[in-house]
């Protein structure tokens, strides 16, 4: 799933490619994801693109004051295509076409999903905040206002609430995913499962750095990458996440996972929980 940096890379990889570009038109190639109709899809048409910005992981292109709004979810991505076909872009429930957009020089976006589970979600709007997931997101982790006073009043106002659904709930703090809280629980040498209102103040200020620094090297990594090669640029500098059974690159221990429903974390027991490992409840059925 693309988080904070890989939607901040887009947003600079597209803000240069789409400067002083018009919208022809934007086909719909699979109507599930079109969640708006009004403003209709049409209305984007002959639109200038006045800007393109983030708000955690939606991405927002102002249309002549008008906004198309994008989430990718899990498995949604955007293609860069330097010539498009003219003919309208048909439905198709075997292609992973979700959307595209015609610009008027012929070039245009592919947006894409992967798999059959379809939550990739696009809209047209007045407004950004018209957007339930952008209206309720919490402060952005970059911004200069997380601050340590900010992070302790959310810490504390989840209670006992796990660190890690604390660091990937957008209500709490916008953009941070699966993968990220498990690489900033790591570098913190923290357990996924600690209490959030357990945390010391140094344990604070610790996940604060952590936090701005894990997010800050992956966006100044990203900068300048086109969209191709982002989901690369993430993947080849995970320490634990998605490298389960693989050597941690801080001790050499092998890093360990817990499985959920839908999704899993990584981590290293040595680093993290003391040399613990962490209770998986799908694991522990598996070998009765």
């Amino acid at each position: 799933m693309p988080e904070l940096p890989e939607v901040e890379a887009l947003v600079r990889d597209l803000t240069n490619r789409l400067d002083g570009r018009a919208i022809v038109r934007v086909d719909i190639a699979n109507f599930s994801c079109l969640k708006t109709y009004d403003p209709p899809i049409t209305a984007l048409a002959g639109g200038m693109i006045d800007g393109v910005s983030r708000h955690g992981k939606f991405l927002d292109f102002d249309v002549s004051g008008t906004h198309l709004v994008l989430h990718l979810a899990r498995a949604g991505w955007i293609r860069w295509k330097d010539e498009v076909p003219k003919l309208p872009a048909k439905p198709n429930s075997k292609s992973p076409l979700a959307a595209r957009i015609i610009l008027d020089n012929g070039s245009g976006l592919d947006i894409t999903e992967a798999g059959t589970r379809k939550s990739l979600a696009l809209y047209v709007v007045r407004d950004p905040a018209d957007v339930e997931g952008i209206a309720r997101l919490g402060p952005d982790p970059l911004s200069d206002d997380f601050t340590l006073d900010l992070l302790t009043s959310i810490l504390d106002e989840a209670g006992r609430a796990q660190i890690k659904g604390v660091l990937r709930y957008q209500s709490t703090i916008a953009g941070i995913g699966n993968a990220y809280s498990d690489e900033i629980l790591h570098a913190a040498k923290m357990s996924p499962f600690k209490p959030a209102n357990s945390l010391t103040d140094h344990e604070k200020q610790l996940l604060l750095d952590t936090i701005r620094t894990v997010l800050g090297d992956a966006v100044a990594r990203s900068d300048g990458l086109p969209a191709s090669e982002l989901k690369g640029e993430k993947k080849s500098h995970m320490a634990v996440h998605g490298r389960t059974g693989q050597a941690c690159p801080v001790c050499g221990d092998i890093v360990r996972e817990v499985s959920f429903a839908d999704r899993s974390l990584q981590y290293c027991a040595t680093c993290q929980t003391g040399g613990k490992p962490l209770a998986d409840r799908r694991m522990s059925k598996l070998l009765k």
